[in-house]
């Protein structure tokens, strides 16, 4: 079986679930309505509210939801053997993440652009608030930490990719500045903007840029500190929109390579329910798949950037159910770059180009050759985009972590509740996980606790579709199935972290509060979920 059938029949199920699934959900159980009016209007402050064209802001959501999550997961739970993980990934994007996505989006328009955690706060209560928050919280410093190693990783093995990555940034404020304050038309921009970004790319290949694996880490730190105190339009926004191009440029290339090329899929279709890198199938495929299907860290790019700039409600499944969907077909993309490989070519892939990022960066650097374009060439490009999205998480979950913060102390605190000090606070606990350098230790809790954020997230929009009078199965259905497999998941989590020869307590403690904070918060949830009342 050629392995570009995993592009094509995706592809083919994913536009029918557009078409047809997502139009289920905006009328008959979201209930979309374009003549109510957005946040971004009615709160339009030039920081965080600003209402923006629906092309830009699926950049913008899109590059910030996508990151490493759909690369990294799909090409570790390959253990497994390819079917299951591109099952899960077409049905997870369909049914649970891309859902879970568009409700998130359109349930925080529908409050005034605030977090999930307001969501829950008005129809859960105060104490469900405050556990969401906290929750949260612990997930968005695992996702720094995590994308921060990512990302240092790449600058060190590929030191073009730093130089284009800090050129990008200088771009994306030049964007910034010349569409919002000097009023240049979006098209003419954008052209303008992508050109340069190429140039940068080229820029980068020609000075590469040479740092230690702790001072890049430390750069990154002093970056995303900036990125999530900086208003919104200057940095954030425009550098995603023009990373998705190089994001956009990366998927249809290596799509088309593969679709030319036609290359067979070697690696078994199942392997075993029990491998020992990867642990049982159930739940550690649900896991470790990670963003490639459904994520929790979605829920809080939907409720925490992306609702503040949504400029009409109808533009919100093109954004929240639509970007999930191209997150899938990046997801099948990177498992076919496994998928190609023996069982053994992938173990000795993975560790002769320093794992599932450098695989995926080669994998991509093959397709391409079929287009003609130089191997060197194509796999310096595949690990370049795969790195500005990593770039894009990191700086939208700081920026998500400090509005955790600043909410959680508001009514507390309110001195805590300063940009700066709840900005300072995240990049603190994150920055130190980061210099421990073990993302293979940090994945795993990473990947479970931001699968139950996606189920605690699907929880709050269940008990919001009461309020409306629609049908929540949708929505509990899939709620219920990730409850079951990433509770399971923290739980192993723990014990193999505080059980083992070399206790990791910051990590395996970092699971047991996860998965208290996760029951109190279903317990207290559940009252409201299975004894629906009216809410005002």
């Amino acid at each position: 079986m050629s392995a570009a059938w995993l592009i094509v029949l995706g592809a083919i199920l994913f536009f029918i679930a557009y078409r047809y699934y997502g139009v289920f959900l905006e009328k008959q159980i979201f209930k979309v309505n374009p003549d109510n009016p957005t946040p971004a209007h009615a709160l339009e402050d030039g920081i965080d509210y600003v209402p923006a064209k629906a092309p830009v802001l699926f950049g913008h959501h899109f590059a910030s939801i996508a990151g490493a999550g759909p690369i990294v997961g799909p090409i570790s739970a390959a253990v497994f053997g390819w079917l299951p993980v591109a099952l899960w990934i077409v049905l997870g994007s369909i049914f649970v993440g891309g859902v879970h996505d568009f409700g998130s989006l359109l349930a925080s328009v529908r409050h005034e652009g605030k977090s999930i955690g307001q969501i829950v706060l008005k129809n859960v209560g105060k104490r469900g608030q405050v556990l969401f928050l906290l929750f949260s919280w612990l997930a968005l410093v695992l996702v720094v930490a995590v994308f921060s190693i990512l990302v240092m990783q790449t600058f060190v093995a590929v030191p073009a990719v730093a130089t284009t990555s800090l050129l990008f940034m200088v771009l994306a404020v030049g964007f910034g500045l010349a569409v919002y304050r000097y009023a240049v038309p979006l098209r003419q921009a954008t052209v303008i903007g992508v050109i340069l970004l190429f140039l940068c790319v080229w820029l980068g290949i020609e000075f590469p840029l040479v740092l230690s694996s702790t001072g890049w880490i430390l750069i990154i730190m002093v970056y995303i500190f900036v990125a999530s105190v900086l208003p919104v339009w200057i940095l954030l926004q425009p550098r995603d929109y023009l990373n998705s191009f190089l994001l956009y440029a990366t998927v249809i290339a290596g799509a088309l390579g593969l679709i030319i090329g036609r290359p067979p899929i070697q690696l078994p279709a199942f392997t075993s329910f029990y491998t020992k890198a990867g642990g049982y199938l159930f739940p550690m495929l649900f896991i470790t798949v990670a963003c490639g299907a459904v994520s929790g860290f979605h829920s809080l790019v939907s409720s925490g950037t992306s609702s503040k700039q949504v400029d009409n409600e109808r533009d919100t499944k093109f954004i929240g159910y639509g970007a999930m969907l191209v997150e899938g077909l990046v997801a099948l993309l990177a498992l076919a770059t496994v998928g190609i490989l023996t069982t053994q070519g992938y173990a000795e892939t993975l560790q002769k180009m320093g794992g599932p990022s450098g695989l995926y960066a080669a994998g991509i650097g093959h397709f391409m050759s079929y287009l003609g374009i130089p191997v060197t060439f194509g796999t310096t490009f595949g690990a370049l985009a795969l790195n500005a999205f990593c770039l894009t998480s990191l700086d939208t979950a700081t920026r998500l972590g400090r509005y955790a913060f600043e909410e959680f102390f508001t009514d507390r605190v309110p001195a805590l509740a300063n940009r700066y000090i709840a900005t300072i606070v995240t990049v603190a606990f994150a920055g130190a996980l980061a210099l421990s350098g073990q993302w293979q230790k940090i994945w795993p809790i990473f990947g479970a606790s931001n699968q139950l954020l996606a189920g605690l997230s699907l929880l709050a929009v269940s008990v919001w579709l009461l309020t409306l009078g629609s049908s929540n199965k949708p929505t509990v259905i899939p709620m219920v199935f990730m409850f079951c497999a990433t509770l399971a998941g923290l739980v192993l989590q723990a014990k193999a972290n505080l059980i083992a020869a070399k206790p990791n307590y910051l990590l395996g403690l970092t699971a047991v509060a996860l998965v208290i904070l996760a029951i109190f918060l279903i317990i207290e949830a559940g009252r409201v979920l299975f004894k629906p009342k009216s809410v005002c």
